[in-house]
């Protein structure tokens, strides 16, 4: 099966040769383009983006990270130059570099990595090598700040593309949620109920910056995946009567749904609107407060999408994960983390029909892997998460390269003051492991 980035290629060229739009195939023809031209727009525009993809529309802070031009030899190097490039340098470092890299990476990237998975499993494969000098990971911003705290001081950790980003882990700032603490804190006080718990509990996704995650750790919070963050409600609701959970709004409905808080107990959280756009009533009579966030890959999937699905291919299995609306995980048959996926496929033991609701790339490496089963995308235009596709061989050889002659670039480094609380929170979430 050819990967992502290769049917992107083919689509756009047999249209432009046919004098018509790639759209309806892939949400944008500038998917074909090397991500350094991405750099080269941006600099020139003079405010950043996120790239063509799903996040195409979503509006990226001017604090965004950009990334500097790659030099040249990188851009015009062919796939099988980078590939001899990237694997002598993986061998001349050793066990000096280990590679990450998260499912939703194209297929280019991720055939070196050393270890693949989800956000969850990728902070504990970095406490595996203690030794190793770099930590390239392949993946997005919080990434690669969550692994710089958890790692050793010694450690350098780099990221290929400093623009690979997350649009929802920037829509929620630390300003308008330390804003929205202090309306809470002024509406809710400061005493504890009968069995001891605290008016509210602050709990962040792991798609947050590492100064959210302090915030966290700072008053009492945690932070979650979608593979535990069930476990981590639980956590809170034990030392909270109500959650304030951030970033991403569905992946908290759908959670604490499970858990069976009504959706007239879940008020969102608008930053723009005094009280979040809520009275006070609404608010005091909340269990989990929701913060405006999405991710807009997940939020491409419907309903319509399901119902085709399942008309097509009778007795279909269909698998979302839980960042999808909450009525496309009602209409599915589970949802899950990535992990969760790629188990339930696993454990499929006869031919099955898949519809997955989740990043394309992911899927398409899972049909790869799985030929006795038919698995398909549950979208079927091709739109990549717009920042993990910014990583490209092309980085990847640039930065293991520097590496060998010595030179680390693409740093990522949190502050000491910020590491301590945000090390407390993600220390609480390592801890709560589902059952």
């Amino acid at each position: 099966m050819t990967s992502v980035n290769t049917a992107v290629q083919l689509i756009t060229r047999e249209e432009a040769e046919k004098g018509r739009s790639a759209a309806g195939a892939t949400c944008s023809s500038a998917l074909a383009k090397g991500p350094w031209e991405y750099d080269i727009a941006e600099s020139l525009a003079g405010v950043p983006a996120y790239g063509p993809g799903a996040s195409s529309a979503d509006v990226a802070p001017a604090a965004t990270p950009r990334q500097g031009q790659l030099p040249e030899q990188y851009k015009l190097a062919s796939d099988a130059e980078l590939d001899t490039r990237i694997r002598a340098a993986k061998q001349k470092l050793g066990d000096k570099a280990v590679i990450l890299g998260h499912f939703y990476q194209r297929d280019e990237v991720i055939q070196y990595a050393d270890f693949v998975g989800d956000s969850f499993q990728l902070a504990n494969a970095a406490l595996t090598k203690p030794d190793a000098e770099a930590i390239i990971f392949c993946g997005v911003h919080f990434m690669a700040e969550t692994a710089d705290i958890l790692s050793t001081p010694e450690q350098a950790v780099i990221l290929p593309n400093l623009a690979a980003g997350c649009s929802m882990a920037d829509m929620a700032d630390t300003d308008s949620v330390e804003d929205c603490w202090e309306q809470l804190e002024e509406l809710f006080g400061t005493d504890v109920d009968a069995d001891g718990r605290v008016p509210v509990i602050p709990v962040t996704y792991m798609n947050s910056s590492a100064a959210l995650k302090a915030f966290c750790g700072r008053n009492g919070g945690i932070v979650c995946t979608s593979s535990n963050a069930r476990t981590v409600l639980e956590w809170a609701f034990e030392r909270g009567q109500r959650v304030l959970f951030f970033p991403d709004q569905h992946l908290g409905r759908n959670t604490a749904k499970t858990l069976g808080v009504p959706l007239e107990q879940m008020p969102m959280w608008n930053p723009r609107k005094e009280l979040g756009g809520n009275d006070e009533q609404a608010l005091l009579d909340s269990r989990v407060i929701l913060w405006h966030g999405f991710c807009s890959v997940h939020k491409r999937f419907n309903v319509g999408q399901i119902e085709k699905a399942r008309a097509d291919f009778p007795g279909i299995n269909v698998i979302v994960h839980p960042e999808c609306p909450m009525e496309v995980v009602d209409a599915a048959d589970s949802a899950g983390s990535t992990d969760f996926i790629k188990k339930a496929i696993a454990a499929a033991t006869t031919p099955t029909d898949f519809a997955i609701g989740t990043e394309i790339n992911m899927v398409n490496r899972l049909a790869a892997e799985n030929p006795q089963h038919n698995i398909f995308c549950l979208d079927p235009v091709i739109c990549p998460c717009s920042t993990m596709y910014r990583i490209h061989p092309g980085y990847l050889a640039w930065v293991l390269e520097e590496l060998v002659e010595g030179r680390v670039v693409n740093r990522i480094t949190v502050d000491d003051s910020v590491q301590d609380h945000a090390k407390i929170a993600l220390e609480r979430m390592l801890a709560a492991k589902p059952k």
